[in-house]
């Protein structure tokens, strides 16, 4: 039997709709056993802070399902297998902090950490299981790109912020015939750009697991000036490239490179090559804001209390994955070992050219 009585909660990278009822979920499951539950501000910065580690109990998560966001914070910088540390003359060099984080739980007497993240964290994660730490991982990206699970939390929610924006985009576009050009997040996988540019009836949908042609996708354009509406509406990934060519990145300002800007570049090549008045929108971080849907709530709770019951039966070094209709546990080492991306005999795929929509090639 596993001698469980205090465990610890954490999130990571970016945030997604559906963390907060995760938290909850995991709170209300710990306490039904007894455990005390506390919180770890900004992923696992809140080790090396005054005041970073919180008590939580049914008072502090109640209400919070419906909430976007998380009442713990996260961070995508708090690396620490790769903690920057910065030089008097400003320079930067980096220091696995790793063991300083389980030492940490132990001095807190923490029994079992609930890692709550995406890839990036759940790496972390797997770094900390190997060292000893009790870990069980809770998948969590808009992006949708985590292998060993058919879906994670935030996913449908982002796709339905992009289906409503992409909806309202047909309405100016049509009024000033214009080519609308929407950027998608989503990174290296083309999950959010396909499933909302489907449902939101575009006209040509570019993702990363299909290189586009230039030619391709103005042709489309100018099919639809010339024989039907004259307005067009092109959705594309943030992660999406021309053949032969590259991804576009963006400098930030942490001197970093980012994915972002392809709409730019792609508005100017179609009213270039087209002649067409052209727009481009990025819809960055509203896919990430907001409450979660409906079922993100019920997947993040499932999620949530999935993990306690994994802590419970002492399955560490794991995470919680959707295998319909159950949730199970799978090694955090299988988990992070690649990312999940569209597979091209995929049903929306073949949905989509079924439907005329332009996917590039």
């Amino acid at each position: 039997m596993n001698s469980i009585r205090r465990i610890a909660v954490n999130t990571g990278g970016g945030d997604a709709p559906g963390l907060n009822a995760v938290i909850r979920a995991i709170v209300l499951t710990a306490e039904q056993r007894g455990w005390e539950v506390y919180g770890v501000r900004d992923s696992y910065d809140g080790l090396f802070e005054e005041d970073g580690v919180q008590r939580l109990d049914r008072s502090s998560v109640r209400g919070i399902t419906h909430l976007g966001g998380t009442i713990l914070g996260t961070t995508n910088r708090g690396n620490p297998m790769r903690w920057p540390v910065e030089a008097e003359d400003g320079s930067v060099t980096y220091r696995d902090r790793t063991q300083e984080v389980v030492d940490a739980f132990a001095g807190l007497d923490i029994d079992a950490v609930i890692a709550i993240g995406g890839d990036g964290s759940l790496g972390i994660a797997h770094a900390l299981a190997q060292k000893g730490l009790n870990v069980v991982g809770v998948p969590k990206t808009i992006d949708n790109d985590l292998a060993a699970t058919q879906l994670t939390f935030g996913f449908t929610t982002a796709v339905e912020t992009a289906t409503d924006a992409i909806g309202k985009l047909h309405s100016t576009a049509e009024s000033h015939e214009r080519v609308m050009v929407v950027e998608l997040m989503g990174r290296n996988a083309g999950w959010i750009s396909l499933f909302a540019g489907v449902a939101g009836t575009a006209d040509v949908i570019l993702i990363p697991e299909i290189p586009y042609d230039i030619e391709s996708v103005c042709a489309k354009v100018q099919d639809r000036y010339e024989n039907g509406p004259e307005f067009a509406i092109v959705v594309v990934s943030e992660g999406a490239h021309p053949i032969d060519g590259e991804p576009v990145y963006q400098d930030t300002r942490a001197g970093q490179k980012r994915l972002g800007g392809v709409s730019r570049v792609l508005a100017e090549e179609i009213a270039s090559r087209t002649g067409r008045e052209t727009r481009e929108m990025v819809l960055g971080h509203l896919q990430r804001g907001g409450g979660p849907n409906a079922y993100d709530r019920l997947l993040a709770l499932r999620f949530g209390a999935a993990a306690v019951r994994m802590v419970a039966e002492g399955r560490f070094g794991t995470m919680v994955a959707l295998d319909p209709p159950r949730v199970l546990a799978v090694p955090l080492e299988e988990a992070v070992a690649h990312i999940k991306t569209v597979p091209l005999d995929s049903d929306v795929v073949e949905t989509a050219r079924a439907l005329g929509i332009c996917l590039g090639d």
